[in-house]
């Protein structure tokens, strides 16, 4: 009984935030069944690890890289076969991907410049795109968490005519790409 009348005085401050009965050595009192002697203003959000509580792990962010491959280097005009310059690229991103276990998927996006119809650059963009996934499961990549799509002609990142009106042949070179997101947990592409 006289046990009880003196942890009050203890458990006002004390290194747990007077939220449980402390001994005059700092540590936490327990009952005979091992649980916490809590005080009245102990709350589930104060608790500690001492008495149960689960340490609360924030996920970490994924980490999101992107490889551009541009079609003058890695693609013929009009085509959606690799050429090797193309292929090294991509058995260098297969490499990287070998020695990481976190990648949770690669998405592949084929573009094309605006030369054609619109239906045309995003068939040729989808051939591209898939061009690349077929390559990268060929090299043991895993189809499962590879997706690919075409944008086609709708996001130029340079422009295809110059503000005269006339054909930009380097605008449109910039924008006949196939661009690679991988998002894993930790870096995977290497520079």
């Amino acid at each position: 009984m006289v046990l009880f009348a003196a942890l009050p005085a203890h458990a006002q401050i004390n290194k747990y935030g007077c939220i449980y009965a402390v001994d005059p050595y700092g540590k936490i009192v327990k009952d005979p069944y091992g649980n916490c002697i809590r005080t009245p203003y102990w709350t589930a959000e104060k608790n500690v690890p001492e008495c149960g509580a689960v340490a609360v792990v924030e996920p970490a962010a994924p980490v999101v890289e992107t490889l551009s491959l541009g079609a003058d280097a890695y693609f013929d005009f009009d085509r959606a076969n690799l050429k090797p310059a193309g292929r090294a690229k991509l058995d260098k991103l297969v490499t990287d991907l070998r020695r990481v276990a976190s990648v949770s998927s690669i998405e592949i996006v084929g573009h094309t410049d605006s030369k054609g119809t619109e239906a045309y650059n995003y068939r040729l963009g989808q051939r591209r795109a898939d061009s690349v996934a077929r390559y990268l499961t060929a090299k043991g990549v895993p189809s499962s968490i590879i997706s690919t799509r075409s944008r086609g002609e709708l996001d130029p990142v340079a422009p295809n005519t110059l503000p005269n009106g006339r054909d930009n042949p380097a605008g449109r070179a910039l924008n006949r790409r196939v661009v690679i997101t991988v998002t894993a947990m930790e870096h995977v592409i290497s520079q």
